[in-house]
């Protein structure tokens, strides 16, 4: 098993060949913060929209026990 191991990794003598994976490393971690801050700002709308909802519900239904009452 150490076999396949030491083979599956791999170190460059010429540590040059590192420069494109860290800029694909890079972009992509960019990439994800800027989904993860999309997706947050999508999720507090969504917060926003589903409490406005909630209170006109239940705004209403204290208006039909109200007319209940009467």
């Amino acid at each position: 098993m150490n076999a396949w191991i030491v083979n599956f990794l791999y170190f460059p003598e010429d540590k040059s060949a590192y420069i494109p994976a860290a800029f694909q490393f890079l972009i992509f971690a960019i990439l994800c913060v800027l989904a993860f801050r999309w997706i947050v700002k999508i999720s507090k709308k969504q917060e926003v929209k589903t409490k406005e909802l909630e209170e006109r519900i239940l705004r209403e239904r204290q208006l039909e026990k109200q007319k209940d009452q009467y």
